[in-house]
């Protein structure tokens, strides 16, 4: 029934955006052939827009179950092959942004929250905090002039260098990173915060909990205290708030990957929009949104193992 829901809402949602595909391709510059009333009427046509929503929208769910997005009315081409082209890009953004943001929010979280009142809480309080007060926009936009433009530490624009698939597998390799690395430490700056606010919580949750004065009676290492006992209770709800930045990279990203021309799904929908390209927005919408409901699941099933408590009788 969810899954259902989701379907209807990612056909309605961009058909309820004023104005319709085939002026937005004459308004942001799109081919001339649209510019006749009737050629616009047959392209219209052709995709399937002339027909009423209800015969539409039956269309869109059987087309849905053999597998077919339908056909890009910005790009004229399928939109199952710019989906697959442009997935990967976007999962390994979000899995890096999110895993260097788990990284950094998790380690300063349990040293500040075991160290809660000292100076070293202070300092890392101020500094995620200040972190926090500047949208991901601004920080990309900052980051991108000073290290890629009066740097020229990190490429510019996009994904991976032109033409670059004919080289080695680790010159590859190394050239993806090369032009991952800004993006994502732009994203992850916009979820540690949180991160490590959680984190710190649940630290401070633990410091009296008897386990922990035991631990100290038994004369185990404060190493061993502070990271295999503190943080590790201190996990579910890290871990619920990671799943939840995966969630919410998706919005993050289109902004990040439209400064950055990087060419994933956020830049994807970011050109889908301005196109209102009907049969793209519904593909990423379903494919993004499917993406996030099973990072939830995992996050989810995920519980148990690091909390046995949590398992149902």
């Amino acid at each position: 029934m969810t899954v259902f829901l989701l379907i209807t809402l990612n056909f309605f949602l961009p058909r309820a955006m004023p104005g319709d595909p085939i002026s937005a391709l004459v308004d942001n510059g799109g081919s001339a052939r649209v510019q006749n009333d009737a050629l616009r009427a047959e392209v219209a046509r052709h995709y399937g827009l002339d027909r009423p929503l209800v015969t539409q929208y039956a269309g869109y769910l059987g087309d849905l179950a053999t597998g077919d997005f339908g056909q890009s009315i910005r790009y004229n081409r399928p939109v199952g092959e710019l989906v697959g082209e442009r997935l990967p890009w976007t999962l390994l953004l979000i899995l890096s942004g999110v895993g260097l943001a788990v990284v950094i929010g998790w380690a300063g979280g349990v040293h500040s929250g075991w160290r809660r009142g000292q100076p070293i809480d202070r300092w890392l309080m101020t500094i995620f905090l200040g972190i926090k007060g500047f949208p991901v926009f601004f920080v990309a936009s900052l980051a991108l002039v000073v290290f890629a433009v009066k740097l020229r530490w990190f490429p510019l624009v996009g994904a991976s260098t032109p033409f670059a698939g004919a080289a080695s597998p680790w010159t590859r390799m190394v050239d993806i990173v090369h032009h991952l690395v800004l993006p994502a430490v732009v994203l992850s700056l916009d979820f540690a915060a949180s991160q490590y606010l959680v984190m710190r919580a649940g630290v401070v949750g633990e410091l009296g909990a008897d386990y922990l004065l035991l631990g100290r009676a038994k004369g185990l290492r404060p190493r061993r205290l502070k990271y295999h006992y503190a943080a590790r209770n201190a996990l579910l709800p890290a871990v619920t708030l990671a799943a939840l930045h995966v969630s919410f990279g998706v919005t993050a990203a289109i902004l990040v990957e439209t400064v950055f021309a990087y060419q994933g799904m956020g830049r994807l929908v970011f050109e889908a929009v301005a196109f209102q390209d009907y049969p793209t927005l519904q593909a990423c919408f379903l494919v993004l949104t499917l993406m996030v409901v099973t990072v939830n699941f995992l996050a989810d099933a995920s519980y148990r193992r690091l909390d046995p408590r949590t398992a149902a009788p």
